[in-house]
């Protein structure tokens, strides 16, 4: 049976109810979510097995946080415990032309300072065949960077598909240490996925006749960005979120992937936000699914557009719709009438 494996950091989440500020909240909501953490639910979601990799710290809300994905089907064996504190960050939901924000509190957690000796990869991705991490990961610490890169030499020996979201995040690493750090990691990596920005942040590589800040994307520029990290690193495919933000609260959303030599678009949808953290996540999960099962590129990338379609009209990070849900969306089902 096919397996994947993630690799990366879980944090708590809070967030005021609804769209209150944090500075007018009496009150947060709690919920758990990382990158990687949402990828494994998606795989998990939509019935492949998939097993969360990472340290948490040994108290309530580590074992908390490894409950949460236990409920969702992910295999949590791997997990390491040790370690002071887990991360933590807060999310205020944007509405129309105020944008969402979120604020991080995950510095020394316990993923930030593990060794090297905290992992044995030849154990942990016996049986796999698929491992995915993100740009978040190495950007944590030195120690995460190596830590990485020590499963991705396994990765390589056993012949494991290795993707990765390049989830440049300028809060926690400069752009030169981005490229400098990545541009080592993606000699290993079969699948490079990235939004409309990161390889421009990441690489230098930009998309011609493209303004993000405005919601202006031109499609052939993002195929240039594709056919450059191929060519640069050897990658096999490229795949690239496409979002046109009209306001916090409309997006139009699609994707690219790039593989073959040939560009495959998916259907761009109009998506009314219910809460966007985790999108990017779901269309990483839902194409490491898809491709993992074989589907065609054009389907692939359908589907993992429809399924992060989906994903924005639910709260949190995770995406918990079903395959009969995505499977009808891509069939035109998309009027969002009640079902009885």
């Amino acid at each position: 049976m096919k397996k994947v494996i993630t690799f990366g950091e879980i944090m708590m989440r809070l967030n005021p109810e609804g769209y209150l500020r944090l500075l007018q909240a009496q009150k947060l909501e709690m919920s758990f979510a990382g990158g990687e953490a949402n990828v494994a639910v998606s795989v998990a979601n939509f019935g492949m097995k998939a097993a969360f990799v990472t340290k948490l710290p040994d108290n309530v809300l580590g074992r908390r946080a490894a409950m949460e994905l236990q409920k969702y089907g992910v295999d949590t064996e791997a997990i390491v415990y040790g370690g002071e504190r887990m991360g933590i960050y807060f999310v205020e939901k944007g509405a129309s032309q105020r944008p969402s924000k979120v604020l991080y509190d995950r510095g020394a957690s316990a993923i930030a300072l593990a060794e090297r000796t905290d992992f044995d990869w030849e154990h942990i991705l016996e049986g796999a065949n698929w491992f995915h991490f993100t740009g978040i990961t190495p950007a944590l610490s030195e120690g995460c960077a190596e830590i990485c890169e020590d499963a991705l030499r396994v990765c390589k020996e056993k012949h494991i598909t290795v993707s990765c979201d390049l989830n440049f995040r300028k809060k926690l690493w400069s752009k030169e240490k981005a490229g400098e750090v990545m541009g080592r990691l993606m000699k290993y990596v079969d699948v490079c996925i990235a939004n409309e920005a990161d390889a421009a942040d990441v690489f230098g590589i930009c998309a011609g006749n493209s303004d993000i800040s405005k919601g202006e994307l031109d499609r052939q520029g993002y195929v240039s960005v594709a056919q450059q990290l191929v060519e640069r690193f050897g990658i096999k495919s490229v795949a690239i979120t496409l979002r046109k933000s009209i306001s916090a609260s409309i997006n139009h959303w699609g994707g690219l992937l790039y593989t073959g030599g040939e560009a495959f678009f998916s259907p761009e949808y109009m998506i009314q936000i219910v809460d966007r953290v985790g999108g990017g996540d779901s269309f990483a999960g839902a194409l490491i699914y898809a491709l993992n099962s074989g589907y065609e590129p054009q389907k692939a990338v359908n589907f993992a557009a429809a399924a992060s379609c989906l994903k924005h009209t639910m709260e949190y990070d995770f995406n918990l719709s079903t395959l009969e849900e995505v499977n009808s969306l891509m069939q035109g089902n998309a009027s969002g009438r009640v079902q009885r």
